[in-house]
């Protein structure tokens, strides 16, 4: 060939090269905008499923609570959405992600810095956790604490308490972080979902603030103030908004388990997500039918009478779920079931407790969220198995103590990190919140006025009852059925001196 024709063919070729190269890059950019936009949505499902927890804890709460305070715990269920909302975007958020300081974040304030949908889409969904960890602590104190105490404590929980906790365990700048190079212990904590980073956090809150307010009036002493000689029982005014309630908060637990792996596109986190939708199925089923039966058994045994509890079956199962929260993603399914039946038991022994210790948690919030908090931390400790903690978290270096005994080895590194994160939460929380319940307590915003508490926080705060139930006049009424006892329409009365 001529040298012309050479030449021409060699610019061909380096042209359809550099094409071949823009073609497979503009591939690249699609393939990664699609997978950001699946992940994105993959959270904002799950996003969406935890705030609908909130739904969930209003109809427990309400259900749960007498029908003269009905409006009082539903108006602060919203607030802690919105005060959360406003808390965790003005400095919450930048606390717990923010800068890269070990124990508090300090940049990204407001989320000034995000500016793409994932980025959004991220503090969406860890909102929606903060939300939950504040509104544990409704249950627990309704019916005697006042509105004002509500929101603030509501505010400095979800902008300052709980981040914190948040970026010790769950930044990558955190003292007990897993997601860092070098973590504590040579593994660092594994709370993939927040027993205790949003549970305990929530429910040691939740136990300070019920010492401190004190019981409702009459749950443990009379109107003379003497010892009862058996805690006073305030029956729930609606078990069917108990029971939507529960099942609204498992369906939103599929969002908050499966959901903390962050991700969907990606290699290895289908498998997760997946896994996590079992575990937490498992748990919970097993936690509800432990709790309900062993209630069961004892009461045979005390009365010679079976009874099935209702509160026993949905606490056992809200107790079955808090406690597979943080190795969801790391224990198997009989793990998880396993794990399920034991927080059952613990929900019955320390809601025991609390009588025996006279703390009045008109939901039993505590045994659910803090005692099974502290339970799934430690079950992680325990069960966490090789192969699914090398999925998780890219190593099985150290892992749960029973499968380091089955190789021989008995290492409890992992289940020390675990005990020292539950120690932290604990000591954290009450450092900063019993001060802060104390000095509400002092300045007399914390408990409203024993008339006010007598006549229901409805009436005395809220404009009015939450339902009306009054019923049409006697007259009407009368009038109505005179009506339908003859053919000929309204039958007058007749006037007294007829009937002389």
């Amino acid at each position: 060939q001529p040298p012309s024709h050479r030449r021409s063919r060699t610019t061909m070729d380096a042209f359809n090269a550099a094409d071949a190269q823009r073609h497979l890059q503009d591939v690249s950019e699609t393939i990664s905008s699609l997978a950001t936009g699946l992940d994105t949505f993959f959270l904002l499902f799950a996003g969406a499923c935890v705030f609908l927890m909130q739904a969930g804890f209003a109809m427990l709460c309400a259900g749960s609570v007498r029908q003269k305070n009905v409006k009082n715990i539903m108006l602060k269920n919203l607030l802690d959405a919105c005060g959360g909302a406003v808390g965790f975007w003005s400095v919450g958020y930048a606390f717990a992600y923010g800068g890269d300081g070990p124990f508090i974040g300090n940049s990204n304030f407001f989320i000034m810095n995000d500016t793409e949908g994932y980025a959004y889409i991220t503090f969406f969904f860890q909102w929606a956790f903060a939300a939950t960890a504040a509104t544990i602590v409704a249950g627990t104190v309704a019916e005697r604490c006042k509105m004002s105490a509500y929101l603030c404590y509501s505010l400095a929980l979800t902008g300052f308490v709980y981040p914190v906790v948040v970026r010790s365990i769950w930044s990558s700048a955190g003292f007990l972080t897993a997601f860092t190079d070098n973590p504590f212990r040579g593994i660092g904590m594994i709370d993939f979902a927040g027993s205790g980073v949003v549970h305990m956090t929530g429910g040691a809150t939740a136990l300070i603030a019920a010492k401190i307010l004190g019981a409702r009036r009459g749950r443990f002493e009379d109107a003379d103030g003497n010892p009862l000689p058996e805690p006073a029982t305030f029956p729930a005014h609606s078990v069917a908004l108990q029971v939507l309630g529960t099942f609204i908060l498992w369906f939103g637990w599929y969002g908050f388990n499966p959901g903390s792996a962050l991700y969907i596109s990606s290699s290895g986190y289908a498998d997760i997500a997946g896994l996590c939708a079992v575990t937490t199925t498992m748990a919970a089923a097993a936690g509800a039918i432990t709790a309900m039966f062993t209630d069961t058994l004892l009461g045979q045994i005390k009365t010679g009478e079976a009874e099935y509890d209702l509160t026993y079956a949905m606490n056992g199962c809200l107790s079955g779920l808090v406690g597979v929260t943080a190795g969801t993603s790391v224990v198997t399914p009989y793990g998880a079931l396993f794990i399920g039946i034991v927080a059952g038991w613990v929900y019955c022994g320390f809601s025991a407790l609390l009588l025996k210790l006279k703390i009045d948690d008109a939901v039993d919030a505590i045994p659910v969220h803090f005692a099974n908090g502290m339970w799934g931390c430690i079950a992680v400790g325990l069960f966490a198995e090789p192969t699914r903690t090398a999925i998780a978290y890219g190593t099985d270096l150290h892992v749960g103590w029973f499968y380091s005994w089955g190789r021989g080895s008995g290492d409890a590194n992992l289940l020390l990190v675990e005990f020292v994160g539950v120690l932290w939460i604990i000591a954290w929380v009450s450092a900063t919140m019993i001060p802060f319940f104390l000095v509400l307590n002092f300045l007399g915003w914390f408990r409203v006025d024993a008339l006010e508490e007598e006549v229901g926080l409805d009436i005395s705060h809220h404009k009015g009852a939450a339902y009306d139930l009054a019923g049409p006049s006697k007259e009407d009424v009368e009038e109505l059925v005179a009506r339908r006892s003859t053919a000929h329409g309204k039958v007058e009365a007749p006037a007294a001196n007829e009937e002389a």
